[in-house]
């Protein structure tokens, strides 16, 4: 299997391989995956250092059994507790490779072996695989001296065997690949003689083989050659130049020659670690001893330690740390003064003491942040490794967060945890939490790392939008500009980001039958209401909207409110005069008696106002009058009363002008002109008909040739219609036709002989039939021209042939100087016409200048004729002998008789004592019988 994966890895990567010799890329590659030991979830690799980016190390998702195709849904991902990312995983094919070149020299120093522990982390579910490769040494470093000439003194006395140590040569390469042996240059005197040391190295001394000659040869120079044991083999050189120099017969000698103590780490700067002491039996130069490090003591050891050369003390000058080494060897020489003097050397053994001076550090190897508010209790968050340099309990170490965060802190492996949520999370009670994760070792006193780590909490739609009010009522006044702002809603969603963003938009609805976006608008991203038209208070006063709020998460959420609006009124509409109303462009008129007294009510003014409240509360005022101390109107009832009884000098016309003033704010005011006419005494003929004119008028020729026309025309119409409403009446056919034709002759040609014959000279009765008019109904005029009044009356039957109602209109007057299309206006007449031309008799009463009668049955037209001649004269019946009652006032569709008894036309009517002789009410009996 292993070949197959060189063989493999040799093809994809051969670009990273041309470095290796084919000898040392097999025996690499195939220490490659070397262990997988399921039950403790544990695998080692071996790879050599050196390796090219790309570099194949192992196929690990095949090793673990793991499935390719999940690795990156999984989030499959290691973590390493180095400071470099050395190693990295292909999520699509699950090899691992080398993601930066790995310096092993760098990684563990001079460690004999070297290990790159790693961390497999498996989500989905949370699985957790402990990955150690181990970093093998290739030949990389040479051996080298720390100079490249040494110089010896050697006298010649000395003896053969003498050895003198030389300088080590230092290899960066451990194990094989370390330093292995070294070599002299051939000469004939001196040979080498290779120590190893107790961690293995080893160092090479001088052996003088032969006696030396001083005067034979003054210097001998050889070459030490240091040599490793990788392949190809590496080597290093240094110049060995031994100078003779006469003899010193005695040399120092040290009490022992290994000496063994003990330190502190961190140990403060010029501490005393030993006292040497070296005895010389010569005297004098040759006596005093000088001490020194021996030429093959390691370069450290000289920085962390100092020797002094008179009194031998070995003291401490850098900083000792345990955690680098544990144990120091110092080789230490002593040597006279003397000529020719031979140095002697010791050992020095410092066993440094553990101290708990390293802080745990907390190295997050994995944060998986933010997390879903939703997240399950038992989400892994992040993955935390845990490491103190120092040793024993020193180095022991305890993790813990605090107990009122919903997280857990899970140890997997030793020094190795997982943070895990306990419960579900709630963004919008807590966003984000800081928790400080203390790691504490057991040391004494014990030292402690915090370590904060942020955790946010990603938002999910999980709240609607809520308005600040459960309803809101806005009012606004009338006449308000379209486009203008009414309110503003506003609405929060406790939700984040996208989540969070609301628009506001208007619920489909009606006011007045008409969509509710006609009326108002929203603005989608503030929620401000703005009208799109004007209101008008007297319309509209209030309506209701509901506006919606949505937030734009997935899936949407969205709340309701309701809205009301009340339109205020706003003093916008002035008072309308209903009365007296001005006739044909005059000025209304009123007849007042001279003989009244101080208070009589001369005229009402009545006016409307369409605001509400106080803007349509009315108040009326005398604005101009032609004698203001003969007339007052009342503040709140526009009653017009005199003040004093006329006078000979006052004015018979009187001028006033009314004004009626709302109270709004501002107020809004109207005028009204009257003319009061004081007159001695008021014309019987007016008190029947109560219309004045201001002005006597001679009678038209051209009104009387058009009335001679229209009865002409009119007869001819009256007799279709007598006859069509003899066909319903068969029973009473002949008694009535004969009555009706009688009746009709006479109104329409002869008169009735028996009322006075004055009264056939003032009335001067005119039938006439108006035909071709575009209204569907047809209609017969009587007009009266009376000689002593200004205008004439005009009597109108008019007739629906599609209903089976007969409407009879009668006094309807008629100015000559009119023309006749005036009897189109209709319903504009005939409501203000008894209060635009009649006058008041006595005391403000005036009779009805129209009467509009409504019967069931189309045969009343056969009293047509009977009606124009009783009703003529019966008004002059009633003038010679039933004069009007002064006190009363008649609206339209009444009669008075000569007792105050006035009865609606059309009901049931009795003649009373004082109206036997009155045919008016015969004629109203007549009708009642037919009715029934």
């Amino acid at each position: 299997v292993f070949q197959k994966r060189f063989e493999s890895f040799t093809t994809e990567h051969k670009y990273s391989l041309r470095r290796w010799t084919l000898a040392g890329q097999v025996v690499c590659l195939l220490l490659c995956a070397c262990a997988l030991d399921r039950g403790l979830a544990q695998i080692r690799y071996s790879v050599p250092e050196e390796l090219e980016h790309g570099a194949f190390v192992g196929n690990i998702a095949e090793d673990l059994g793991l499935d390719v195709a999940k690795l990156s849904s999984r989030r499959f991902r290691i973590v390493s507790g180095a400071r470099k990312q050395y190693l990295e995983v292909n999520l699509e094919n699950g090899i691992i490779f080398v993601n930066e070149k790995i310096d092993r020299e760098e990684l563990c120093e001079q460690s004999p072996v070297c290990f790159l522990h790693l961390q497999v982390v498996i989500e989905s579910p949370l699985e957790l695989y402990r990955v150690e490769v181990e970093i093998l040494d290739v030949n990389d470093n040479a051996p080298s001296f720390p100079w490249s000439e040494f110089n010896l003194e050697i006298t010649e006395s000395a003896a053969p065997g003498s050895r003198f140590p030389l300088e080590s040569a230092q290899d960066l390469d451990v194990g094989s690949n370390s330093l292995r042996s070294y070599l002299l240059s051939a000469n004939q005197h001196f040979v080498l003689d290779i120590q190893a040391r107790n961690d293995g190295s080893k160092f090479a001394e001088l052996v003088l083989q032969s006696p030396l000659d001083r005067e034979q040869q003054k210097t001998h120079e050889m070459v030490l050659t240091a040599v490793d044991g990788g392949s190809p083999l590496r080597s290093g050189t240094a110049q060995i130049t031994v100078t003779v120099l006469d003899a010193n017969d005695n040399v120092p000698v040290f009490d022992r020659s290994v000496y063994r103590v003990s330190l502190v780490e961190n140990a403060p700067r010029g501490t005393l670690v030993l006292k040497l002491n070296a005895t010389d039996l010569d005297e004098g130069a040759n006596g005093e001893i000088t001490y020194s490090f021996s030429g093959h003591a390691p370069l450290k050891v000289r920085e962390l330690f100092s020797v002094d050369s008179h009194s031998g003390e070995i003291r401490v000058k850098g900083i000792v740390d345990y955690e680098k080494a544990s144990v120091y060897e110092l080789y230490v020489q002593a040597k006279d003064k003397g000529p020719s003097a031979v140095a002697v050397h010791c050992k020095v053994l410092v066993d440094i003491l553990d101290v708990n001076d390293n802080a745990p550090e907390v190295i997050l190897t994995s944060v998986s942040t933010p997390v879903q508010e939703d997240a399950p209790p038992g989400t892994v968050i992040a993955v935390i490794s845990v490491m103190d340099r120092d040793s024993g309990e020193n180095g022991a170490v305890d993790c813990q967060i605090p107990g009122n965060v919903p997280f857990q802190l899970h140890s997997s492996f030793k020094n190795y945890y997982t943070l895990v949520t306990s419960e579900f999370l709630d963004r919008e009670s807590v966003s984000e939490y800081n928790i400080t994760l203390t790691a504490r070792d057991l040391g004494s006193p014990p030292l402690s790392t915090r370590k904060t780590i942020l955790v946010q909490v990603s938002d999910i739609n999980d709240n609607p939008p809520r308005f600040i009010q459960p309803s809101y009522t806005v009012y606004v006044t009338e006449n308000n500009a379209p486009g203008a702002s009414i309110c503003s809603l506003t609405a929060f969603d406790p939700d984040s980001n996208q989540n969070a963003y609301l628009s506001y938009s208007i619920l489909e609805g009606q006011i007045q039958g008409m969509p509710v976006s006609t009326y108002v608008s929203i603005n989608s991203d503030n929620g401000n209401i703005y009208a799109l038209r004007s209101f008008d208070y007297e319309q509209l006063r209030n309506f209701q909207i509901r506006v919606q709020a949505q937030d734009a998460g997935f899936p949407p959420l969205s709340s309701n409110v309701t809205v009301n609006v009340f339109v205020l009124d706003q003093n916008d509409n002035a008072p309308v005069i209903l009365s007296p109303l001005p006739r044909n462009g005059t000025v209304a008129t009123e007849m007042v008696p001279r003989s009244v007294d101080a208070g009589y009510l001369v005229a009402k003014i009545t006016a409307l106002d369409a605001d509400a409240g106080q803007n349509s509360r009315l108040s009326y005022q005398m604005l101009q009058a032609t004698d203001p101390g003969l007339f007052s109107v009342a503040l709140y009832t526009g009653e017009i009363r005199t003040i004093r009884r006329f006078l000979d000098k006052d004015a018979i016309r009187q001028r006033l002008v009314i004004l009626v003033k709302d109270n709004g704010q501002p107020p809004l005011s109207a005028t009204v002109s009257i003319i009061l006419s004081v007159v001695d005494s008021v014309p019987e003929s007016l008190s029947n008909f109560g219309d004045l004119s201001l002005s006597p008028q001679p009678p038209s020729n051209l009104a009387l040739y058009l009335i001679v026309s229209l009865s002409t025309i009119s007869l001819i119409f009256l007799v279709a219609i007598i006859v069509l409403a003899a066909v319903k009446c068969y029973k009473d056919r002949d008694s009535l036709g004969s009555y009706a034709l009688s009746s009709l002759g006479t109104a329409c040609c002869s008169f009735e002989p028996e009322p006075p014959a004055e009264v056939f000279k003032k009335s001067n009765l005119n039938l006439q039939i108006a035909t071709g008019a575009k209204v569907p109904t047809n209609c017969v005029e009587v007009n009266s021209n009376p000689g002593n009044l200004s205008q004439a009356y005009c009597y109108k039957v008019c007739l629906t042939p599609e209903s089976a109602k007969s409407d009879f209109m009668f006094l309807k007057p008629c100015s000559p100087g009119t023309p006749r299309n005036n009897a189109a206006r209709g319903a504009d007449n005939l409501a203000l016409s008894s209060q635009s031309r009649c006058s008041s008799v006595n005391n403000g009463a005036t009779t009805p200048n129209e009467v509009k009668l409504h019967s069931s049955s189309v045969l009343n037209i056969n009293l047509l004729a009977h009606s124009l001649s009783t009703v003529y004269q019966g008004h002059a019946h009633t003038q010679a002998n039933y004069p009007i009652h002064n006190g009363t006032r008649a609206r339209t569709g009444f009669f008075h008789n000569g007792a105050g008894e006035m009865k609606a036309l059309g009901s049931e009517l009795e003649p009373t004592e004082t109206c036997r002789a009155c045919r008016f009410c015969h004629f109203a009996l007549i009708e009642r019988e037919l009715e029934s």
